[in-house]
């Protein structure tokens, strides 16, 4: 009998939610439903197919700040390049635990990048004083590795008083707390909130000008040019739609779930703040723990040992490092992503299988 794979993997990626496939497959249809037709063509199809891809739009901002646009792109990281590269950024701040796509993108784009550092707590200081001559600052909403929710409100209001511009990467916060206030920019991923890989946001504030970033046939209001899947869209505006519906049933939910898997890891750390997280991270670490030996044995459970963009590096993980742990501790530590359709008994059973395992190694 097929053992069943308990899944606590949702940083990295989240299941398609039925309500967002449903969505999708009318657009994916043959000639009868014309539903595969080009959103940019002019005819009947085409028309009908841009229709839907603006009331995806719209349920996409509607997860977001009133007051802006929003910009359709193959994905969170596409959305964080085109915020970076196409506005000129001098300096640019970002924070010490950001995802390697903002620091990469700042590294490619500006003539100078400084780290903000962050407490053993996973926070940044929102008074820490900013560099003279700042033109962009980039802070993460909720970290991918553990799970901390940045100020960033705060953070956008010192980033304006330089005269800069905030960039939040709200890719694990989007659809499950309320949105980030005061950015200027906004990149989103649907397939971190229950909708399709492949498609992704990026939401510009009224009155910010960027530059287009992918060139050729002007889609997207001239920013960001390639044909739009109107199925990728549809799938994107009904996971929004869904998860605007259910935030605050979700937050509950995760409350839950995490507080039982603390409960029966007692014994292990938890990685960043206690208070100030998303409830579906649990980043825990235990001294002496081999976490690639635990991976290999425990394969009806899937979680990781930090981002899912950095695994297979052998290095330890950046976020672990800027908190103030070792290589020790830091590559004694798991990431478990709890989401929507988690239970009771996946938690209980995977976290006892994984306590299990610590032990086996004498840890």
């Amino acid at each position: 009998m097929k053992r069943k794979l308990i899944y606590l993997d949702n940083q990295a990626t989240t299941p398609l939610a039925p309500e967002a496939l449903e969505a999708m497959l009318p657009w994916l249809s043959g000639p009868e439903g014309m539903g595969f037709a080009n959103p940019h063509s002019a005819h009947k199809a085409g028309r009908a197919a841009m229709a839907m891809v603006e009331v995806a739009r719209d349920q996409i901002a509607g997860l977001l700040p009133p007051g802006g646009r929003v910009i359709f792109t193959s994905g969170a990281t596409e959305a964080i390049n085109q915020a970076i590269l196409s506005v000129p950024c001098g300096r640019v701040a970002c924070s010490a635990i950001e995802h390697s796509a903002v620091i990469n993108a700042a590294l490619a784009g500006a003539g100078e990048v400084y780290e903000m550092p962050v407490g053993s707590d996973g926070l940044v200081d929102p008074e820490a004083a900013l560099a003279p001559g700042t033109d962009l600052v980039a802070v993460m909403q909720v970290n991918n590795e553990i799970g901390t929710i940045q100020p960033v409100a705060r953070l956008a209001e010192r980033a304006h008083q330089v005269g800069a511009l905030f960039l939040c990467d709200a890719v694990q916060g989007a659809g499950k707390i309320a949105s980030p206030e005061g950015a200027d920019m906004i990149a989103i991923s649907a397939h971190k909130l229950y909708g399709p890989k492949g498609i992704g946001a990026l939401w510009v504030r009224d009155g910010v000008t960027i530059a287009p970033f992918i060139h050729g046939g002007a889609q997207e209001g001239g920013l960001r040019s390639g044909t739009l899947s109107p199925a990728l869209c549809a799938g994107f505006g009904a996971a929004a739609a869904l998860a605007k519906a259910r935030m605050e049933l979700d937050f509950q939910h995760l409350q839950g779930l995490a507080a039982l898997g603390r409960s029966i890891l007692s014994r292990w750390v938890l990685n960043g703040s206690e208070t100030a997280r998303w409830p579906g991270n649990l980043n825990l670490r235990i001294d002496g723990l081999d976490v690639v030996r635990m991976m290999s044995e425990l394969r009806d459970v899937a979680f990781s040992a930090g981002s899912a963009c950095g695994s297979g590096t052998g290095k330890p993980s950046h976020v672990l490092k800027a908190i103030g742990l070792d290589d020790f501790a830091a590559k004694g530590s798991i990431r478990l992503g709890i989401g929507r359709y988690t239970t009771r008994d996946d938690v209980e059973e995977a976290c006892r299988q994984i306590d299990a395992a610590a032990r086996s190694q004498g840890v």
